[in-house]
């Protein structure tokens, strides 16, 4: 007998059903016998969860308040030189008011683009929740939603037009969304990846070797955030952020909030380990260590910034490594010729 899934018909002269209630049913003489199961079928009751209470924003309205005054008193002191210069001269007056519109209009578009880099960080941290939970509930509305909001995010960018044309010819077959998800995290990720491990890489060598060389503590203070500030940027340009500085701001919380989650300097992988068991401290002066230790943490500032820029969060593709952005730290050079 096959054992192989068939369709047949409830109603059918082939098809035998035996009730649930009845203990010993005589043998049915169809070819199908469907047996019904005894039980009910009861409702998980869900846990409500109490949500949270919004404090009040205190930060922001003392923020706000003091520049409502600052921008009040920039226009009084404007408007007051503007009427002496009139009494002195009409023509330096004239020219005042067409500077003080030249920078309002500058203040006008500074304004823009801060609010509109503030808004596609959250675009990008909208759309990595939303491709989190759509991998997770396994929705295929959900995970066609989520592509369809990554095309747009890089329609503009020439370097994804063959992933992109490769997504929208599977854009109507009929496949499993964490398969959909899978397919646009391996076409339009795995680039922008690999160029994000490239810069993390470079960023932590750069500053292990100009730190070790460097003659003052000072200095290696200055670069290290200079570098990690940079890389932060670099990173958010790769995956489609535009950050100004409010925008970059809003990064790098997430980021020094990653940071804490995943353990700050915590490198992982074996490899301090690795560097002690090299005995780095009997083989290198006091100053390339703390290269050294430099570059490890630019690394894990870059690490850091690579989950929180990037649009989907890793399921198909491995989320990179300590090992892979900063194993080349501790080379000693002897390997090769």
């Amino acid at each position: 007998m096959s054992n192989r899934p068939r369709a047949f018909r409830l109603d059918s002269a082939d098809v035998a059903a035996i009730p649930a209630d009845i203990a010993h049913a005589p043998e049915p003489q169809a070819r199908i016998v469907v047996a019904e199961e005894s039980g009910e079928i009861i409702d998980a009751l869900l846990t409500p969860v109490e949500p949270p209470r919004r404090r009040a924003p205190w930060v922001g309205l003392l923020l706000s308040a003091l520049g409502g005054l600052t921008v009040f008193g920039v226009g009084l002191w404007i408007d007051s030189l503007v009427r002496r210069l009139f009494e002195i001269n009409p023509g330096l007056a004239w020219a005042a008011i067409a500077l003080a519109a030249l920078a309002g209009l500058a203040l006008f578009g500074l304004l823009a683009r801060e609010t509109l880099g503030v808004l596609r960080e959250r675009r990008i941290e909208r759309l990595r929740q939303a491709a989190g939970d759509a991998h997770a509930a396994n929705s295929d509305r959900e995970a066609r939603a989520v592509v369809k909001d990554l095309d747009a995010l890089y329609a503009a960018r020439a370097d994804t037009a063959r992933a992109r044309t490769a997504l929208a010819s599977i854009d109507e077959t009929i496949i499993d969304a964490q398969d959909r998800l899978a397919i646009a995290e391996r076409e339009l990720m795995a680039p922008l990846d690999r160029q994000a491990r490239q810069a993390v890489a470079r960023a932590a060598k750069q500053v292990s070797l100009v730190t070790a060389v460097s003659p003052r503590a000072i200095v290696d203070v200055g670069f290290v955030l200079y570098s990690s500030f940079t890389l932060v940027r670099r990173l958010a340009a790769i995956y489609g952020g535009r950050p100004g500085f409010f925008g970059f701001l809003r990064l790098a919380r997430n980021v020094a909030a990653h940071l804490a989650v995943t353990g700050g300097m915590a490198a992982g992988d074996g490899l301090v380990q690795q560097a002690m068991g090299l005995g780095l401290a009997a083989k290198v002066s006091a100053r390339l260590g703390e290269g050294v230790l430099n570059g490890m943490l630019t690394a894990r500032v870059g690490l850091a910034a690579i989950d929180a820029c990037r649009p989907m969060p890793f399921h198909a593709l491995p989320a990179p490594t300590f090992t892979e952005v900063a194993g080349h730290l501790f080379d000693n050079g002897d390997k090769g010729g």
